[in-house]
């Protein structure tokens, strides 16, 4: 089954705030100048941040708007193990439809760490944006039974492979359900220019422990 779809607005996504939002991308004008700022701050010294941006095709480099620089960090700063729909190559932009999908998704993780770090529990606070995601989307909704390796819980080998030929083929990216909030929505956005208008939102504390599945949120006044 083949189903493809819009991607739901708004969408909401949560990054640590120990990541300052860097403003490279927001303010150059062409391309020419973001290399320049790039080999000024010595981005382009990173050989994984260099590889990643020569992968990135220039038409889908995103500057000269507000929060570009969450966009083209969300590509080029990738997990060493990549995430579900994406392998260390090259990264994506992943959402919730919902905050608590969000706030769930990132807790997950949140909990992983703890337990290899062998903490007991583990506080981060991050900080929300909410964009609008253009393009059509593969929907995968309701297809676990029949993609068990794609929806594999943790380990991504299938989902990467299945994602990354979605990005070769030009396709826009994937919705599907979220693991870890029942009747949930992801979406992963494979292209960079797809993602608009990105807004930030509210902070939030989270809190995890090591064992169980309690996911403490707690929402950060300004």
């Amino acid at each position: 089954m083949t189903n493809v779809a819009e991607a739901p607005y708004p969408t909401y996504r949560l990054i640590p705030s120990r990541f300052p939002p860097i403003g490279l991308f927001d303010m150059v004008a062409t391309p020419a100048d973001l290399s320049a700022v790039m080999d000024l701050v010595g981005w382009t010294n990173d050989r994984l941040v260099a590889s990643r941006i020569a992968r990135l095709p220039q038409q889908e480099w995103v500057y000269g708007r507000p929060n570009a620089s969450i966009v083209m960090a969300a590509f080029l700063h990738v997990s060493p193990a990549g995430m579900r729909f994406n392998s260390p190559d090259l990264g994506a932009w992943y959402a919730a439809s919902e905050i608590e999908t969000a706030a769930a998704e990132v807790g997950h993780h949140l909990r992983r760490e703890a337990v290899a770090r062998s903490l007991p529990e583990l506080t981060r606070v991050y900080r929300s944006y909410s964009a609008r995601l253009t393009g059509a989307y593969l929907d995968i909704r309701g297809q676990q039974a029949e993609r068990p390796n794609v929806y594999a819980p943790d380990r991504y080998e299938a989902s990467q492979q299945f994602g990354e030929a979605i990005r070769r083929a030009g396709d826009a990216g994937i919705i599907y359900d979220s693991l870890r909030r029942r009747g949930g929505t992801n979406v992963v956005a494979h292209r960079p220019t797809n993602v608009l208008d990105v807004t930030q939102a509210d902070h939030f504390e989270i809190r995890v422990p090591a064992v169980g599945h309690r996911i403490d949120v707690r929402k950060l006044t300004a």
